[in-house]
This record gives C-alpha cells, sequence and structure tokens, in this order.
C-alpha cells in the first residue's frame, strides 16, 4: 500500500490487487468501450488505520469507481481493511467514508494532464459490481500468464 495520508493530505491508503490485470485490448462495453490500462486494478483502503508502503492487506470490498484515465479505463475499488474495527460495520459504499471524487478527477492536471472522467453514469459502483470487476480482471490476468492472451509490451518473464 502507498500512505496517501501524508503526501496528499488524504485519508485513505492506495494500492493494488495482485492477480488482477487490466486488459488493454478489451473495451469494455458497459464503460463506453474503454480500454483497460495494462495494470493491476487499484485499490483504495479507507480504513482508519494509516498503512505502510509496501505493507499486504487483506480487504473487504465495498464499491468501486471506473476512472477513464486519458481514455483508459483505470478501476479504483474502494475497500476496507479487515484488521480495521469498523470493517463488520461497513459492508457496502453507502456505509463508508466519502472518498473523494475531485482528488481522482483532478490529480494529474498540476502535470499538465487533463481531467479524469468517470464511466457507468458517473457514479460510485456497489460492492456486487466491484466483485464482478474484481473476477473479471483475475480472469484478464489468468489468461495473460498462461499466455492465451497477447502480452504486448508486458514482459511475463
Amino acid at each position: 500500500m502507498l500512505d496517501c495520508q501524508n503526501q496528499y493530505n488524504i485519508n485513505w491508503n492506495y494500492g493494488l490487487l495482485p492477480q488482477t490485470w487490466e486488459d488493454p485490448s478489451f473495451a469494455n462495453p458497459e464503460v463506453d468501450g474503454a480500454f483497460g490500462d495494462n495494470d493491476p486494478v487499484d485499490v483504495v483502503e479507507i480504513g482508519e488505520s494509516r498503512g505502510n508502503i509496501g505493507q499486504l492487506m487483506k480487504v473487504k470490498p465495498l464499491g468501486c469507481l471506473a476512472i477513464i484515465d486519458e481514455g483508459e479505463l483505470d478501476w479504483k475499488i474502494i475497500a476496507i481493511s479487515l484488521d480495521d474495527p469498523r470493517a463488520s460495520l461497513v459492508n457496502d459504499v453507502m456505509t463508508s467514508r466519502s472518498i473523494s471524487r475531485d482528488w481522482f478527477r483532478d490529480y494529474k492536471i498540476p502535470d499538465g494532464k487533463p481531467a479524469n472522467n468517470f464511466g457507468l453514469g458517473n457514479k460510485t459502483a456497489n460492492k456486487d459490481y466491484a466483485l464482478k470487476v474484481i473476477t473479471e480482471t483475475n480472469e484478464s490476468w489468468a489468461k495473460l500468464v498462461k499466455r492465451s492472451t497477447p502480452a504486448g509490451e508486458l514482459s511475463l518473464v
């Protein structure tokens, strides 16, 4: 996990889901035909503890955002650490703390890049949809490592 609390004055941990891959050759019809961004699915962990860089966390998915970043689909799974004292009380995005959608829209603007857009009708998807995204991107990862999907520029050594 990346500690975003100090660096950006936001209150979440940021990392990725291993064994997932956003396939850049797949045009997702549910998100305006956007293609995957060629990396693992990102996770925004909203628990109250600050993670350490490189820390592994077991998390419970709560929902997701479909961010369109320079034309590529970049999923953000919203989750809570299973070790968080409130984990049993928070079961979906409706019972979670708010995620700063403005931050995800604007964070690349200082680098001279355009603002990001959101798919899925500009809404945060629920837990069931997040689990579907995780399953689909895990299947894409499995095809990639079995080499039944072209790796493109990725090195699989």
